[in-house]
């Protein structure tokens, strides 16, 4: 009887142990899926640009802090014309997806993305550039904004996975020290590759008027990026200036209030390649 009993126990404790690791797998296949997904098209269409040197392997933490020296130099505009650290082959991806616009890119970060925009803000929320439904989605302009950054701000959203990858590590920029760390990312376009000097990071109702489209300059929009530098949780050394182009980087804060959402912004620097390739 005793030995029926805890060969029943047994089973049971089985039966309980191989439903827990379904349910994990359940939960954490989508984003294996989507990370190896995103990977993969970094890997496809995507190529360090600086020398050995410099370091290209992202997976490094010693070739991070080269690719990192690399945008010091670079930024600073030592020994020729300032590129973009990497080169995109923007042929390859827009024969798959006419909608991607952009890549994103931070180095030593997961921040290492095509950028796309749909017909509305619902095209490419839980949809991937290939077209394939997913809860990653895709980072995606808002559709309100005109194409190729003409505006003087462009918002980027992009969902906040638990794992950190889409714009899962925006928060980290409220931090001064991260802040300091990463002080840049980049902007990489099939016309014009940009420098994004992040200069505010703070949290804010998803309803906020910082959420604003600017098609100009003006008075309105240098009071405008007067209260985003007041508002920012960390400071930085970037001047605004109205007749810049600038982007906002948003994404869902969870932790901290129903419809928060975490915003970083930047000023579009132009630099001397396209797609990570010099331009004529």
């Amino acid at each position: 009887m005793k030995k029926n009993i805890r060969t029943i126990l047994i089973a049971a404790f089985g039966v309980f142990f191989l439903l827990c690791a379904a349910r994990v797998v359940i939960v954490k296949l989508p984003y294996w899926k989507g990370r190896h997904v995103y990977n993969s098209t970094s890997q496809q269409y995507t190529e360090q640009s600086g020398s050995a040197e410099d370091g290209t392997d992202a997976d490094s933490a010693e070739n991070n802090a080269a690719a990192n020296r690399f945008t010091e130099k670079t930024a600073a505009g030592e020994g020729g014309p300032v590129l973009a650290p990497i080169k995109v082959d923007f042929k390859a991806l827009k024969s798959v997806n006419d909608d991607v616009v952009g890549w994103i890119y931070c180095e030593g970060t997961q921040i290492n993305y095509p950028v796309l925009q749909g017909e509305t803000n619902d095209t490419y929320i839980r949809t991937l550039y290939t077209g394939e439904g997913h809860p990653s989605g895709s980072i995606f302009v808002d559709a309100g904004n005109l194409p190729e950054f003409q505006d003087n701000n462009t918002i980027i959203y992009g969902h906040h996975m638990a794992d950190g990858s889409m714009f899962g590590t925006l928060e980290d920029w409220r931090e001064q020290e991260y802040f300091d760390a990463h002080p840049c990312m980049w902007l990489l376009t099939p016309e014009q590759d940009y420098r994004i000097d992040l200069f505010s990071a703070y949290l804010v109702d998803a309803r906020h008027d910082t959420f604003t489209i600017f098609r100009g300059s003006g008075q309105q929009f240098a009071a405008y990026l007067q209260r985003v530098v007041s508002d920012s949780a960390v400071k930085a050394d970037v001047e605004t200036d109205p007749e810049a182009h600038y982007v906002l980087l948003s994404t869902c804060a969870y932790t901290v209030y129903d419809d928060a959402r975490t915003v970083i912004h930047g000023r579009l620097v132009p630099v001397d390649s396209a797609g990570g390739v010099p331009l004529a």
